[in-house]
């Protein structure tokens, strides 16, 4: 996003959108998101898997435990909210601070802490909270905590990662003892759908404010969910304890512990050893070895993620849609899938995920899927729009990095269609921790021309993604510009009708298709790996801003 920020690098989930400074970027995980919890290729034929079928939700816990832990690939650099942005950050903190809305594990959104949003106007939103609602520290959650709670994302000194999406909020006012009233510049379809995310995440003013600069890092983050932090033990792990006067339904576990394992293959041994009872973002080598295990189970759902090739330089070759076009003809995604992503993956053209698209009628579906570009190689075709483009035996650069075969084995590839092609593709590696930086410096990425990027949507709408393309966007790192398209964007994100709103979306898939800023590759599932002991946890990408560790629980 992102990003995937990268997560400590990996895919970058999206980045939110906004401005940014550099702190606020590393806590981005470049979710950006950047999906990569995995290194190294596959060490043979078992590391990958070839049956994949995706389901909501694992089965239901039969009671309550004492504990479970939980592998989580970095350390979070803070669980302050406004810059959780980042896979380790919210799979921690969606436990513990809880949103205006919910994102459900079958990734609808219904009301959280306000128990009713109501829209009488275009640029009007009301949240009536629900009443009696509890910090962890005892006191109740007011309409003054949801104000400065929402003001702390557009607050320049905090270099909020969700900035942007608050880019039209014009007025966060209390309009009762138990009400927020947000007054926007314009009508804004996003700005509700983001409120299920830690964009809306709801804090205790009192707590927020003692904390001062050291809020996130150390003692009570002052929020509601079902559990609240507990000991952190730096460079070592994170305790959630369970919360007894949470509003909703009560945590199965007393406790939570995450673990930080940033070696994939130790996180895939703590698994198998039973040290870890499970984890998201399974390394993708160690697929078939987990599945094979008979320890546990692993477990596929929507991720609303797709593996792309960032284009970042068009005053090059790149600057000629035929080159990037030809590229897209030359990449062998089906050899990526089984390499890089395990087998669990499915090729694609489209840089949207189908589930983001859930709302679309058919017809829709059609304008936005049929006639997409090719998925499949064809050397000839993309040799000749090479030549055409006078680009044979010009130079490009790819980064690659070690954070993940997501990222190595999809760079290599690159690599080798545009050689196939008649181009000269060097790579240049990107140290882990510094991989996170091409999403936040543009100094970082003078002299790349393209980086792998695995992007995943925020909320169930393809204009997440797409909207990136807009003159100005943060992720926008070619510097593309057109009015047409950015007049579509203003006119989906007006249209609060999802019917309407999405067939102006569709026109931007063609358009950002017929361009190719970004080289899609594949949709990646979710992964997720329960030992015998527990079950419970939701399998899709909603963990991100769902408290799903309440869920988990005894399997037998």
């Amino acid at each position: 996003m992102t990003t995937s920020p990268p997560r400590t690098g990996r895919r970058p989930r999206r980045l939110p959108a906004g401005p940014r400074t550099a702190a606020a970027a590393t806590a981005v995980l470049s979710s950006l998101a950047l999906l990569a919890a995995c290194a190294g290729p596959p060490k043979d034929k078992s590391g990958g898997v070839t049956d994949v079928k995706l389901s909501a939700s694992t089965p239901e816990a039969k009671g309550e435990i004492d504990s479970f832990s939980w592998a989580v690939y970095a350390e979070p650099p803070t669980l302050d909210y406004t810059v959780a942005f980042d896979y380790p950050q919210n799979t921690v903190l969606s436990n513990v601070c809880e949103s205006l809305m919910r994102w459900n594990p079958d990734l609808t959104t219904e009301p959280g802490l306000a128990r009713k949003a109501s829209n009488p106007d275009p640029t009007t939103w009301v949240y009536d909270l629900r009443p009696g609602v509890r910090f962890h520290d005892g006191g109740e959650m007011t309409a003054d905590d949801v104000v400065f709670s929402l003001g702390r994302q557009t607050d320049p000194a905090n270099a909020a990662a969700w900035a942007q999406n608050f880019q039209n909020v014009d007025s966060v006012t209390k309009s009762g003892p138990l009400q927020v009233t947000v007054k926007l510049k314009k009508p804004d379809s996003q700005f509700p759908q983001y409120m299920a995310t830690a964009a809306g995440v709801v804090a205790s003013k009192a707590v927020v404010e003692a904390a001062g600069k050291d809020y996130g890092t150390t003692g009570s983050l002052g929020c509601t969910g079902p559990f609240k932090l507990g000991t952190w033990s730096k460079g070592q792990s994170i305790e959630l304890d369970r919360f007894d006067g949470y509003w909703g339904t009560r945590a199965k576990s007393k406790k939570a512990v995450f673990r930080f394992l940033t070696d994939p293959s130790a996180r895939t041994n703590a698994m198998l050893s039973g040290e870890i009872d499970g984890g998201y973002l399974i390394p993708t080598e160690s697929y078939g070895r987990l599945r094979g295990s008979g320890v546990g189970t692993l477990y596929f759902g929507e991720g609303l993620s797709t593996v792309n090739v960032n284009v970042t330089n068009t005053q090059g070759p790149l600057g000629d849609v035929r080159v990037r076009r030809a590229l897209s003809l030359a990449l062998d995604r089906t050899g990526f899938v089984k390499a890089g992503l395990g087998g669990a993956g499915t090729v694609t053209s489209s840089l949207t995920t189908r589930a983001a698209w859930a709302a679309a009628p058919e017809q829709t579906l059609k304008t936005a899927f049929d006639g997409l570009p090719p998925s499949g190689q064809d050397i000839v075709r993309a040799k000749a729009l090479v030549k055409e483009a006078g680009a044979t035996g010009k130079t490009l650069t790819v980064a690659t990095s070690s954070i993940g075969q997501d990222v190595s084995l999809l760079a290599t590839a690159v690599q080798a269609a545009g050689t196939s092609i008649g181009l000269d593709i060097r790579l240049k590696t990107i140290a882990p921790n510094a991989f996170t930086a091409l999403f936040t410096d543009p100094q970082a990425r003078e002299g790349i021309d393209m980086f792998p990027l695995t992007y995943y949507d925020s909320i169930t709408d393809p204009l997440d993604l797409l909207t990136n393309f807009k003159t100005g966007a943060y992720m926008n790192f070619a510097g593309h510009s057109d009015p047409e398209y950015d007049k579509l964007v203003d006119e989906a994100t007006a249209a609060y009708d999802p019917g309407k709103r999405l067939e102006t979306v569709a026109r931007l898939q063609r358009q950002a298709a017929e361009q190719l800023l970004w080289i899609p590759v594949a949709e990646w599932p979710t992964a997720v790996f329960l030992n015998k002991r527990i079950t419970g946890a939701p399998t899709t990408i909603s963990y991100m801003y769902h408290p799903w560790a309440a869920a988990v629980g005894a399997a037998q």
